[in-house]
């Protein structure tokens, strides 16, 4: 019970009641498709799975009925016609929620962050020209599985705003200028700073978005190869420090600054990982040396040994002769590229960045690069807490109305991580999420001389820890459910709990 009452209390504090869409006439079943989804969106936060799963156990053992009021059954066949109603709401439903994040906790929306992530699909292939699940390039590393790519803006501090659905085999490289386009369409034209990673823009965007009517503020990482060519016009610039343990060098050229970045924590993590790595391709080279092993045996091993290594594989040469008779008499041989060791060592820890904002304050332009991580946990709380994949529709307007859902499901989870910051600093969406959870629902049953029952439903009372919690997050538990008499099938002078 505690649960769902706190996804509700959620749902009330974001005001999602107040957005059109769900102003909807009422399903054939008599049930609210505002309410549905409120059951969807609740499910999703709480513990996610199917929509077969929602219907045929999660609701029924749930508080939801009590805490929503709803007598009925909520019908399969209702979650799905709930799902064929929202996609034409998503537009709307962006611009109201800059409004309620603006309203809620004063965000501002003159810096964005945008990156794209994958999920994938446990269907079979479908290979239509108008179907967005295609294989393509997996973050989930499921290289086998269909996939759709989803593109998020979000603020710097972790407000989402808007996200988009692309095919599965989407280059990252095609998205921007067309969201581009999109935001400026439905928010009006701004001074924005669009700050995203290396790989996103490509050259030809960037060169738009700081020579357009309205040039469009950016800063974006930089590929390495880049960072080789600029690398001797860095030589003679000074070090700045921006933050303790954080340097950089500066580098104007062509209506652009070029930020060099050295962090020393980088420096020792990357520097740990390399190692760590690097012996133990070592230690399989050496042992490979010492089996008796046909040149084909050989050759299949060190691919294996070459996909665990990774990038530290170009640091050793190895030489395998191409004809039978040299190879049965010598083996293979390799030797460490200490050039290119070297050339590793002074890059490591270091990672360059561009912008077109030549005037701003370079420590402020790492600041704000830096806050790219909330993105990337974004994506972890899709994909960890919320389970938005492996997705199981197969129709196309089902698949976007999950992720809809999902997006809707991660903004109450947005609203209880910031209302924990500012009242419970320290306590995650999960870990507050498990604490409520403690908090039961029972029915209790007594029998009347009519051969009816009164049902009392009753939640239990909170424990020391979940009564300080209510109190930081300044939430009052609801009043008792009122009592409700029932034709008794056989149930008498039982009590049933539910919980969530």
């Amino acid at each position: 019970m505690g649960g769902c009452w706190l996804a509700l209390t959620l749902w009330d504090r974001l005001d999602l009641d107040r957005f059109r869409a769900p102003r909807l006439p009422p399903s054939r079943k008599g049930t609210r498709w505002l309410d549905i989804l409120k059951v969807q969106a609740c499910y999703r936060l709480l513990d996610p799975g199917s929509e077969w799963r929602l219907h045929r156990h999660w609701y029924e053992q749930s508080a939801l009925r009590d805490l929503l009021g709803l007598d009925r059954v909520i019908a399969d066949d209702s979650l799905y016609r709930c799902l064929d109603r929202l996609i034409p709401h998503k537009r709307a439903f962006f611009s109201f929620l800059k409004h309620r994040w603006a309203g809620m906790f004063g965000a501002h929306f003159d810096i964005l962050l945008y990156d794209l992530t994958s999920v994938y699909f446990e269907s079979d292939p479908v290979f239509g020209d108008d179907d967005k699940r295609q294989f393509g390039y997996s973050r989930d590393r499921r290289s086998d599985c269909v996939q759709v790519v989803i593109a998020l803006i979000i603020t710097p501090e972790g407000f989402p705003l808007a996200y988009e659905v692309m095919p599965g085999n989407t280059s990252d490289k095609t998205t921007l200028a067309d969201f581009l386009k999109r935001i400026e369409d439905q928010y009006g034209r701004s001074d924005r700073v669009w700050i995203m990673d290396r790989g996103i823009p490509t050259e030809e965007t960037l060169v738009a978005m700081r020579s357009g009517d309205a040039p469009v503020h950016y800063l974006v990482g930089t590929p390495k190869g880049r960072l080789t060519r600029l690398e001797a016009s860095f030589l003679d610039k000074p070090w700045r420090e921006v933050r303790q343990s954080i340097r950089v060098k500066l580098l104007a050229d062509e209506g652009e600054l070029y930020i060099l970045v050295e962090s020393d924590g980088r420096v020792s993590r990357e520097r740990a990982m390399r190692r760590r790595r690097l012996k133990t391709l070592w230690r399989r080279l050496h042992a490979l040396q010492g089996q008796s092993n046909s040149r084909d045996q050989l050759m299949l091993k060190l691919g294996a040994a070459r996909k665990q290594a990774g990038r530290v594989w170009s640091l050793v040469d190895v030489h395998v002769p191409a004809k039978p008779a040299d190879f049965a008499r010598d083996g293979f041989s390799f030797r460490l590229r200490r050039d290119r060791l070297r050339q590793r060592f002074k890059r490591e820890g270091r990672y360059l960045l561009r912008s077109n904002m030549t005037r701003e304050d370079p420590a402020l332009l790492w600041t704000w690069y830096a806050r790219l991580c909330e993105i990337e946990q974004a994506f972890k709380d899709l994909k960890g807490d919320l389970a938005i994949r492996p997705v199981f529709h197969q129709r196309q307007d089902r698949i976007e109305a999950h992720i809809f859902v999902a997006f809707i499901t991660y903004c109450l989870h947005v609203t209880l991580r910031n209302i924990a910051r500012q009242h419970a600093p320290g306590l995650t969406p999960r870990a507050i999420l498990e604490k409520f959870s403690t908090l039961q629902m029972i029915d209790v049953h007594l029998p009347t001389t009519d051969g009816r029952h009164l049902v009392l439903p009753r939640h239990t009372q909170p424990g020391r820890d979940l009564k300080l919690l209510l109190y930081k997050l300044g939430l009052k538990l609801p009043a008792q459910p009122s009592p409700r008499l029932a034709i008794s099938p056989g149930i008498q002078g039982q009590s049933h709990a539910t919980h969530g």
